[in-house]
């Protein structure tokens, strides 16, 4: 049975792609951070986004570690993302995917040459019938400088184009329209931490966060608490994940993540180029939210 939008719905994890120490993948390490995601509740994973660092891996080792999260996964499923620029490259890597067992993909709109807002609906009404895999809409714009509005997302879910979509922005007000246009007919996933307990209470089925790596189980607190209609009690609970939030996003992301990872007694390796160490002064960030994580795990 392909995935529906109704199978959309729930914490799913933006994998971290486990590196070694010479930098090659890190399969063992990879295998058990799926394992443990499904074992904490996790809806299903989400494989070589931005988190899993997908411009930085060969075309091989994308499709391996879509392969390894699929026989890890245990059935739940796994969305990949394809953040590749141009339509031809996108579809290599979306059929890639489909034949190493990917339930669906989540792509990026096309940056660089960025179209018009009918572009892009056509990209990805042909991107769909191109690949054969269901397709999430991954919306970024801080990223892309492509920002899509309700009323063409609204048309891509009309169309069959997508059954989703992973919303990476702070515009509240167009979280709103999206929401009130097209979530009945697609399933709104929110990509923010900070705002995930309010883009559920607004309409969203669920997430696809990356810190989720290290709390899986805080964050599908959160989301329940929020989807009982409980948003005072979730933005409370949310606030306890907060502190680290604001470290990991301090520079760009895995680089902080993985080594908070590292931190927390879950060493997955460090980055490829152009990614760096973090610096010092986010170093010492994230070792202050450990210590707030720790102090509220014991509370």
């Amino acid at each position: 049975m392909p995935l529906t939008m109704q199978d959309l719905s729930g914490l799913f994890t933006a994998l971290v792609t486990p590196f070694q120490a010479d930098g090659s993948l890190d399969r063992a390490a990879l295998t058990a951070l799926v394992e443990r995601q499904i074992a904490a509740g996790a809806a299903g994973v989400v494989p070589i986004g931005g988190t899993g660092e997908y411009p930085a891996l060969s075309r091989a080792e994308r499709a391996e570690v879509v392969r390894l999260c699929v026989e890890a996964a245990g059935g739940r499923p796994v969305i990949p993302g394809v953040l590749s620029t141009g339509f031809a490259d996108a579809v290599e890597a979306g059929r890639d995917f489909a034949a190493a067992g990917a339930a669906a993909v989540m792509t990026v709109t096309p940056y660089y040459a960025a179209g018009p807002q009918e572009g892009m609906r056509r990209y990805f009404k042909e991107y769909r019938d191109a690949v054969g895999l269901p397709v999430l809409l991954y919306e970024i714009p801080r990223r892309t400088t492509v920002a899509m509005k309700a009323e063409t997302i609204q048309a891509m879910a009309e169309d069959g184009s997508i059954i989703g979509m992973k919303y990476s922005s702070y515009d509240l007000p167009e979280f709103i329209r999206v929401i009130r246009l097209a979530g009945s007919k697609m399933a709104v996933l929110s990509g923010e931490e900070p705002l995930f307990a309010t883009h559920m209470a607004l309409g969203a089925r669920g997430g696809v966060l990356a810190t989720a790596n290290v709390y899986p189980e805080r964050w599908i607190e959160v989301l329940e608490l929020a989807g009982k209609g409980g948003l005072r009690d979730a933005l409370a609970r949310q606030a306890d994940l907060d502190e680290l939030a604001t470290a990991v996003f301090a520079e760009v992301n895995p680089g902080p993540l993985k080594r908070y990872m590292a931190m927390a007694g879950m060493p997955v390796g460090g980055v490829r180029l152009p990614l760096v160490e973090p610096s010092e002064a986010t170093v010492a960030g994230l070792s202050a939210a450990l210590a707030a994580m720790s102090a509220g795990a014991r509370r």
